[in-house]
């Protein structure tokens, strides 16, 4: 099988998240190349989780499900329980059917970590949905998983 592959222009792979990606900046999210994607991929979906929060280990920021293949998703998904652009739903999680981004205390530093799901089905889940049941719902048919990290710190000097 061959290994599933995740870029950004944003930022490189545990490298500083830029401002703009961020609930400090204009909370856009960030594009995703994506290679290496199975044949009978039937869908996408991403997670941001903050792996660095300290009383909720990997909080959940952001999901969104059942994206249409494709090996590249432009920055600034449109927020929005459904994202037709993509034929996509996102969760309810930190950012209210929107990409919520890395804000952590000031001058804190954590992780973020996006997770790309490569599915063999599309998930029939509510669009306020929690993470857990999306892991819960697409165990079984995750096909492959890729992750890109990021570090980021409000007001770094």
């Amino acid at each position: 099988m061959e290994i599933l592959k995740i870029k950004s222009n944003a930022f490189d792979e545990g490298g500083w998240i830029p401002i703009e990606y961020t609930a400090r900046g204009a909370d856009i999210s960030p594009d995703f190349k994506i290679s290496g994607i199975v044949p009978n991929a039937k869908s996408i979906a991403i997670t941001l989780d903050d792996a660095s929060h300290p009383i909720f280990p990997n909080y959940n920021h952001w999901m969104i499900w059942n994206i249409t293949v494709q090996s590249v998703i432009q920055e600034g998904i449109a927020h929005g329980k459904y994202v037709d652009s993509l034929g996509a739903t996102q969760g309810i999680a930190y950012g209210r059917n929107k990409y919520k981004g890395p804000k952590p205390p000031l001058k804190s530093i954590h992780t973020y970590v996006f997770t790309i799901y490569i599915l063999d089905c599309t998930l029939d889940l509510a669009a306020n949905c929690r993470k857990r049941d999306f892991i819960n719902n697409a165990d079984g048919h995750i096909l492959q998983q890729a992750i890109l990290s990021g570090k980021f710190q409000s007001r770094r000097e």
